[in-house]
């Protein structure tokens, strides 16, 4: 597959765990060896920009996070949020399961970054708030045709463990009381828009992926594959990882993004 093809089961761990993802939820870079001649890039920080599409430039958001949204407890700055914002997505699950695989760095920031970038061609390894999946991407052959192998699904089991232990009202919740963090990390980005738009139109944008029927074709590279059907291979990232995942995932994932969605807008103030 496509190097930045598989979008995100750290979606499910972000966008739902932790306010993605879903937090769909992590990107596997099938090529390897094209990943190791890529340049390092750099993750977002309170001290560090990176090149991020403007969207909602207009002076009001479209979805405002309430005050009642906000913490009553003073937020730590976003360089020293790490261990306040781990210690409250841990509290969202109820095992160790997140804890394995979750970055316990720039976690605000790699979460903006990477859902920022769901809806783009590439997201870089780096950012990325989980850590991939063990093992490498298998394919078989279907009627002379190559295609995923279902063993892959195997790779996802732990990822869709945590979004499915990750209570929706629960995740939007944390995330409302946290939301000033993931502003000043979007901001951080090069944004004058606001984060909680991106955020539901990312929602939206994978609510939106393709639902195949059957195997999809694959033809090779040089190195790794690429969707036969150029319809597919040109989807987004995040759309892609939403197909990559199998129907059975793919209808999970989709029913706690709606959820997710839903407890996010709930009881938001009227845009003025």
């Amino acid at each position: 597959m496509s190097s930045q093809s598989s979008g995100s089961k750290w979606l499910a761990g972000v966008l739902i765990v932790a306010i993605v993802g879903l937090g769909a939820v992590f990107l596997y870079r099938e090529k390897q060896a094209r990943d190791a001649a890529q340049p390092t890039q750099p993750v977002a920080s309170a001290s560090a920009v990176l090149p991020s599409t403007p969207v909602h430039d207009a002076a009001l958001p479209q979805h405002p996070i309430g005050p009642a949204g906000a913490s009553s407890a003073a937020l730590p700055p976003l360089d020293q949020s790490d261990d306040a914002i781990l210690a409250g997505l841990l509290a969202l699950t109820s095992d160790g399961a997140l804890k394995s695989l979750l970055r316990p760095d720039a976690i605000v920031s790699r979460m903006v970054s990477t859902i920022d970038a769901l809806p783009k061609q590439t997201i870089g390894m780096n950012i990325l708030p989980m850590r991939t999946p063990t093992g490498r991407f298998q394919v078989q052959s279907d009627d002379g045709m190559f295609v995923e192998s279902k063993k892959n699904l195997e790779r996802y089991d732990t990822y869709m463990y945590v979004a499915d232990h990750v209570n929706p009202k629960a995740a939007a919740a944390w995330y409302k009381r946290n939301y000033p963090l993931f502003q000043q990390a979007y901001r951080d980005l090069g944004t004058n828009g606001y984060f909680n738009d991106r955020l539901i139109e990312v929602i939206d944008h994978l609510l939106d992926a393709p639902e195949p029927k059957g195997s999809l074709q694959l033809l090779p590279e040089k190195v790794g594959y690429v969707y036969a059907n150029p319809t597919y291979e040109q989807l987004s990232a995040g759309q892609k990882f939403m197909i990559r995942v199998g129907a059975d995932n793919e209808a999970k994932l989709k029913a706690k993004l709606r959820a997710l969605r839903e407890a996010v807008v709930t009881d938001a103030p009227a845009a003025q």
